[in-house]
């Protein structure tokens, strides 16, 4: 090693330049992270501005050198290695580029890892994010101007960050034709009652690293390391499969601050919409570009709880991730990443102000895994973390696969659901009337609720129409669920509208629906209400085919069951309803209801019954209809904690008093 004059060729100028204005960038990035290291970002920069005013001092200047390559040379090299191994302190050896070429063994342990690990890494890659870019600037001005330079830096050591104080020397070595930078590490502060030791927390730590690979205390932490990653699967087992009804939302942000609170500082999650997802079969990123691949769309970001950060991740989550980022480029080639030293800050994209996302919140560490059910990637999980706790390692990403498996699940649960509800809804919508009809001096009211349990369609209906000498109601329940129970509902629901226009009697009517239901393998329970208008009075036809009787409320708060009768509609031939007759006057109420009224359950599975109906009925008897129907709605979910068994239907039509005209 030798000294060497400092003047510059042009094309090492302009790259000298070059690196000056990303290094003056960074610095500008540092004062923005969170918790920044002002003063040694200003130390910097004023070295910044020093290494300035010398390159305009040396312009046009030309740098001579010596040959070397020679067998002397060789052996020096030789010598450097085995010093250079052998010292009792971290030792890093960089290129002018601050590539690390070689670590010796106190290095590598002190970072926790291996020398080839870290051999062609940039060495800033092992620092935190706040001292950084301090740290690159002292670097330089070390190769630039031949002088020592000392500088702090927090160092992302294996299970915790290590403080430690940096010596920079500039080295020009025989045969290389650019300097080198021989990087020394140091305690930051030596204890007193050490008796002399000058191991500092990093050798402490490097230390605890050896007594663990000879079995000692490192043992158990390692085992509590295992515990608790299996706590977390465990954890997150439990929290996406606790709901009765999957929800994919509640289940993305349940796995994210899961993971934002037990593995990472910061927890991204970004999925395809629904019946999107990656290309099957794990195909690579070029063929997946050249077709359409499904975009990334950026569903949940979590992290630390202050105010700072809160407000990071909120502007985070509307950042979708671009195409040469690290999520898209995993959801893409469906392999996940480990970069357990971020050396790119552009790995996880660009917030809108410019800044890198690992700037902004001061990553240095990251992991990425698809979400995927085995057929396709539907997104990705992103681990970012400070260094805090380490850097990420092999289990860690393992522990994350799995995870990003249980959720791929609940989510092509979910949307499964979702589809199928959604179709529920839209058949159920069909076999409803949108609205109900104006009947003179009537009013009339309706109430529908789905069953809790089960996302296919119900087979519940009722309709009011017009018949050939007035009006009638109809409600009806078929047996089962899903699509063929859709399919009979409708039938019926229509052939009743279609019988009641040249048929008067209701039994005449269902009598009609029950030929029309034979060739079904389902059978249909209904109650039918022929309407008579009359002044002030109303007779009500009443024709029953197994089905809960209609109750009648009169108008000073007497309740009374009609007639039972009949058999379900589509079982026999010789069908025979049930019929009734009932005078309605001003201010009574003909209320029909199905079975799934009486056979609500609360927790020790006893049934809401006739009685518990008739009390609700009666507790708001002076109401409007709308206002029954909804008082034995509240009843009803108060008495199950709104966990329906089947679906309720309920119809209620009063005599109103004559308008005055």
């Amino acid at each position: 090693m030798h000294d060497r004059p400092d003047q510059l060729e042009p094309e090492t100028l302009l790259r000298e330049i070059s690196d000056l204005e990303g290094r003056i960038g960074e610095l500008r990035q540092a004062a923005g992270v969170p918790e920044p290291d002002l003063r040694a970002t200003l130390d910097a920069a004023l070295v910044e501005l020093e290494l300035a005013l010398t390159v305009l001092r040396t312009m046009g200047g030309e740098q001579s050198g010596e040959p070397g390559g020679s067998a002397a040379a060789e052996n020096e090299r030789r010598v450097l290695r085995t010093v250079f191994q052998d010292a009792p302190v971290p030792l890093f050896l960089l290129d002018r580029t601050t590539n690390v070429r070689r670590v010796n063994r106190q290095a590598a342990m002190l970072l926790g890892t291996s020398a080839g690990y870290v051999s062609g890494k940039q060495f800033t890659a092992f620092c935190d994010m706040a001292t950084r870019a301090a740290v690159r600037s002292q670097l330089a001005a070390a190769i630039r101007t031949g002088q020592r330079r000392r500088v702090s830096v927090r160092f992302l050591g294996r299970d915790h960050p290590i403080d430690a104080v940096l010596t920079v020397a500039r080295v020009w070595i025989r045969g290389e034709p650019d300097p080198m930078v021989v990087v020394a590490a140091g305690p930051t502060t030596t204890p007193a009652d050490d008796g002399g030791a000058a191991a500092s927390k990093a050798q402490a730590a490097g230390a605890a690293r050896v007594r663990a690979a000879d079995g000692g205390q490192g043992d158990d932490e390692a085992v509590a390391t295992i515990v608790h990653r299996m706590d977390v699967l465990a954890t997150a087992s439990e929290l996406l499969l606790d709901e009765p009804v999957f929800n994919e939302t509640v289940a993305v942000r349940r796995c994210a601050r899961l993971l934002a609170a037990e593995l990472a500082d910061w927890a991204f999650i970004d999925l395809t919409g629904p019946g999107n997802g990656g290309p099957p079969g794990g195909a690579q990123g070029g063929a997946t570009r050249a077709g359409a691949a499904p975009a990334l769309r950026r569903q949940v970001v979590m992290g630390p709880e202050d105010e700072r950060s809160v407000e990071a991740a909120r502007m985070l989550e509307e950042v979708d991730p671009a195409e040469d980022t690290l999520p898209h480029n995993v959801f893409v080639t469906r392999q996940s990443a480990l970069r357990p030293h971020v050396e790119n800050l552009d790995v996880l994209g660009m917030c809108p102000d410019g800044l890198p996302v690992c700037g902004k919140i001061g990553v240095t560490s990251v992991l990425s895994v698809p979400i995927e059910d085995g057929d396709r990637a539907i997104g990705t999980i992103t681990l970012a973390a400070s260094g805090e706790y380490g850097p990420f390692d092999l289990m860690d990403l393992g522990v994350v696969q799995r995870l990003g498996r249980y959720l791929a699940l609940v989510i092509r649960a979910a949307r499964l659901y979702r589809r199928r509800a959604e179709v529920a809804d839209t058949l159920q919508a069909g076999l409803l009337p949108k609205t109900l009809p104006a009947i003179p001096g009537v009013s009339v009211a309706a109430r529908y609720l789905t069953s809790t349990h089960g996302s296919e369609v119900g087979g519940d209906f009722y309709d009011v129409f017009r018949t050939e000498n007035g009006w009638g109601l109809v409600l009806g329940d078929v047996c089962g669920k899903g699509e063929d129970a859709a399919a009979v509902t409708s039938t019926a629901r229509h052939c009743v509208r279609l019988a009641s226009r040249w048929k008067a009697r209701p039994g005449d009517v269902l009598a009609t629906v029950n030929d029309a239901l034979l060739d079904e393998d389902r059978f249909v329970t209904a109650v039918m209400a022929s309407l008579t208008l009359e002044t002030e009075r109303i007779i009500v036809s009443l024709g029953t085919a197994g089905h809960p009787p209609a109750i009648i409320v009169r108008a000073d708060g007497v309740i009374r069951s009609a007639s039972r009768g009949g058999v379900p509609l589509g079982l026999f031939e010789d069908f025979e309803a049930g019929l009734d007759t009932i005078d309605l006057s001003v201010g009574d109420t003909l209320i029909l209801h199905s079975d799934g009224v009486l056979e609500a359950c609360d927790m020790t599975r006893q049934e809401f019954g006739q009685e518990r109906l008739l009390e609700a009925l009666a507790g708001h008897a002076g109401k409007p209809p709308e206002e029954m129907l909804a008082g034995v709605e509240r009843a009803l979910l108060d008495f199950c904690d709104g966990d329906l068994r089947d679906d309720v239907s309920m119809l209620a039509l009063r005599v109103e008093p004559p308008t005055l005209d």
